[in-house]
């Protein structure tokens, strides 16, 4: 060990955060590695980094015993008086040694175990980053385009994640060094697999953005109840205000429109309805069903409505594909049986 090797130690505990003393701990610990299986596993050894001296010594411990039985792990209470007048049955007695060549071994073994104990002390700390911003947006650059797979690797300031096809919003398209909005949806606390999983596609996207953009939701005073996506082409999202004075879906919308634009901007054209919830199940489904407008809505039970349009509004209520009555139905809750009156 040399002023070099302590040097790298306070250049990586400065610049990238792993601590010096989780750093030498790790070493020490390959050390006592490599010393068993240079001279025997059975060997109980300590190995000691002294940062003052720039060395490292090594230890053997052995219990001292009337008889020995295992020379590499016992020494006899004689020999051990001679070495410490103190020494008793049944105490651990440790004693320097000077291994030949260890220094070569110690430097290989001390080479490996850094590179180990790096990836392992980054992990960890953008496990804890991403913990932090887990269930939340944050921007990153776009850093790298998977052509074979559609895949955008994405740096988000804490490494590299990936943006899986499955999680893009259909359509879109990167480019290389584009700012983008993620959804951090998971953090993997195991040492193997993705890092962290990141979406665009996910709900929560469309959630935190209404939650940063409108100041009425950070306040309290107007809530989401509920959000229903399907990713790229349309989106409900469902708000109500604690506040009789407050239009929620007014508050949402924003003056001229200038908040839900920020949103539909980022959205890369995504349709986003407001729907104003109410406790009343009825009036609750006959504003999901925006922008169709509704006659009459009948529960037929807790979880079922059937509900009446005009003729004309029939294939709006519906929306293409029944995507609009489905949205209608995910948001709600509730079955929706459309009919024309």
């Amino acid at each position: 060990m040399n002023s070099e090797f302590f040097a790298a130690l306070d250049e990586l505990e400065q610049k990238r955060g792993i601590s010096k003393e989780y750093m030498i701990e790790k070493i020490e610990a390959a050390l006592v590695a490599a010393y068993k299986k240079e001279y025997g596993n059975n060997t109980n050894v300590r190995v000691s980094i002294d940062e003052n001296k720039k060395d490292v010594r090594v230890f053997q411990q052995k219990t001292i015993v009337a008889e020995v039985e295992d020379p590499e792990t016992e020494i006899s209470l004689e020999e051990a008086k001679l070495r410490n007048k103190r020494s008793t049955v049944g105490k651990i007695l440790e004693f320097e040694l000077k291994p030949k060549n260890f220094r070569r071994l110690s430097a290989g073994a001390a080479r490996s175990v850094i590179i180990q104990a790096i990836r392992e002390a980054e992990r960890k700390i953008a496990q804890e980053a991403y913990e932090a911003k887990r269930e939340e947006i944050i921007t990153a650059t776009v850093s790298k385009i998977d052509e074979e797979t559609g895949d955008v690797i994405i740096f988000t300031g804490n490494g590299n994640a990936r943006l899986r096809k499955s999680e893009q919003i259909p359509g879109e398209e990167f480019f290389i060094g584009q700012k983008i909005k993620i959804y951090i949806c998971e953090v993997n606390r195991e040492a193997r697999g993705p890092l962290v999983t990141i979406s665009r596609a996910h709900p929560g996207l469309v959630r935190r953005m209404f939650e940063l953009e409108v100041p009425e939701i950070q306040e309290g005073v107007v809530s989401i109840k509920g959000i229903a996506r399907e990713p790229g082409s349309r989106t409900k999202i469902a708000v109500f205000s604690e506040d009789e004075s407050v239009d929620p879906v007014g508050s949402c919308v924003g003056a001229k429109g200038i908040r839900i634009n920020n949103i539909l901007g980022e959205l890369d054209g995504e349709k986003v309805d407001i729907i104003k919830y109410s406790e009343d199940p009825a009036e609750y489904i006959a504003a999901a069903l925006a922008p169709a407008t509704v006659e009459s809505v009948t529960m037929l039970g807790e979880k079922t409505a059937h509900v009446v349009v005009k003729a004309d509004q029939l294939s709006l209520a519906i929306g293409r594909e029944g995507q609009n009555a489905r949205l209608a139905a995910r948001l709600t809750g509730c079955k929706i049986d459309i009919k024309p009156a």
